[in-house]
C-alpha cells in the first residue's frame, strides 16, 4: 500500500507498520521476513495484545512477557525499528462476560514493566486504552465526574508515570472519533486528561479513517475542542488552546514526526517539506481551483444496530 501511494504521488506520503501476532505459530519468522525485506516505509510494528479486538481469541499476550516479547524487542532495535503501536481498550459494555478471561489483555496491566525494561522502544497505545466501544460514553462521563478517572486511560497514564521512561504515548483514534461527536464534554475530559497526565508531547493523533473515511471532520473537531473552565478548575486539566495552538499542533503531527524521526518542527501549518509539489498537491490545487473545499461530512461505515 505504501509503495502504491508513494509511486502515485511521486514522493513519500505514506509510511507503514508491519502487523505482528505474538505467540502464533511462525510469528517471529514473519518478523524476520519483514526486516529482511528492507522496506524503507516500514517504521513501526502494530499488534493487539488481546489477540482479536472484535471476538474472543486464543492468542492473547503481554508486552512484558520476557520469554515471548523481549527477544522481539531486541531484534527490532537491532534492525533500527524502535516503535511498536499496540491496540488497547475498546471493549464492549459486557466485556467481563463476552471476553471472560481475556479482557485484562486490553488494559494497561503490562505497560509499566515493558516501558521500564525497554527504554529505547517507543510504545504507542492506540485509543489510549479507553474502555467504551460501540456505545455512548455516558457511563464513562459519569465515572469521570464522580472520580476524575477514565477507565483504563487513567491506568495507562499512571503506568507511564510509574515507568518514568518517557517512552509511552497515547494515540486517540476511535476514542476521540466517537466521543467528539457523541459526547463533546467527555471528549474534552479525555483529551485534557491525556495531556495533563502524559504531557502534550506524548499524545498523538489518530483517526481510524479506514473505518470512518476522510478525517477532516475529526480535524475540525480537534481544532474546536477546549476543556471548559469549570472542568479545568475541578480536575486540574490544562487549556488546549486555539485551533493552531502548540498543544494541538503537537498532537496533530509534531509528536509522531519526532517518534518517527521525520524532522518536522514547524507549528504554523506550512506544507510538510517536499509535499507542496507532488502529484497529490497538484490534484488538491486543481480541486480548489474548481471551487472545491474541505468537507466535514463523515464517510465510511455506519452502525445501525
Amino acid at each position: 500500500a505504501c509503495e502504491t501511494v508513494n509511486d502515485f504521488v511521486g514522493g513519500t506520503r505514506m509510511l507503514g507498520h508491519a502487523v505482528i501476532t505474538p505467540g502464533q505459530p511462525g510469528w517471529m519468522d514473519t518478523v524476520d521476513e519483514a526486516i529482511a525485506a528492507g522496506n524503507p516505509n516500514l517504521i513501526s510494528w502494530k499488534s493487539y495484545t488481546i489477540g482479536d479486538p472484535l471476538a474472543p481469541s486464543k492468542w492473547p499476550w503481554r508486552l512484558d512477557d520476557e520469554k515471548l516479547m523481549y527477544p522481539f524487542y531486541e531484534k527490532s532495535l537491532k534492525a533500527g525499528i524502535n516503535t511498536i503501536c499496540v491496540h488497547k481498550g475498546l471493549m464492549p459494555p459486557d466485556y467481563e462476560q463476552s471476553f471472560r478471561g481475556l479482557w485484562q489483555y486490553a488494559t494497561a496491566w503490562d505497560v509499566e514493566k515493558a516501558a521500564r525494561d525497554w527504554p529505547d522502544m517507543n510504545f504507542v497505545y492506540y485509543h489510549s486504552a479507553l474502555r467504551p466501544f460501540l456505545e455512548l460514553p455516558d457511563q464513562a462521563w459519569s465515572e469521570f465526574e464522580a472520580t476524575g478517572r477514565i477507565k483504563w486511560a487513567t491506568d495507562l497514564i499512571e503506568a507511564a508515570q510509574a515507568a518514568g521512561t518517557g517512552n509511552v504515548y497515547g494515540e486517540i483514534g476511535t476514542s476521540f472519533a466517537n466521543s467528539a461527536v457523541a459526547h463533546p464534554k467527555f471528549s474534552a475530559a479525555f483529551i485534557g486528561t491525556l495531556v495533563a497526565g502524559l504531557g502534550a508531547d506524548h499524545v498523538v493523533w489518530g483517526s481510524d479513517t479506514v473505518w470512518y473515511g476522510s478525517p477532516q471532520w475529526q480535524i475540525e473537531a480537534m481544532r474546536r475542542l477546549e476543556v471548559p473552565g469549570d472542568m479545568r478548575d475541578k480536575y486540574g486539566l490544562p487549556e488546549l488552546g486555539g485551533p493552531n495552538s502548540l498543544t494541538k499542533q503537537a498532537i496533530f503531527g509534531l509528536n509522531s514526526a519526532r517518534i518517527y524521526s521525520l524532522g518536522m518542527t514547524n507549528v504554523d501549518n506550512t506544507p510538510f517539506p517536499n509535499f507542496g509539489e507532488d502529484k497529490l498537491a497538484e490534484l488538491a490545487q486543481n480541486y480548489r481551483e474548481r471551487g472545491g473545499g474541505p468537507t466535514n461530512k463523515r464517510y465510511g461505515f455506519v452502525r445501525t444496530a
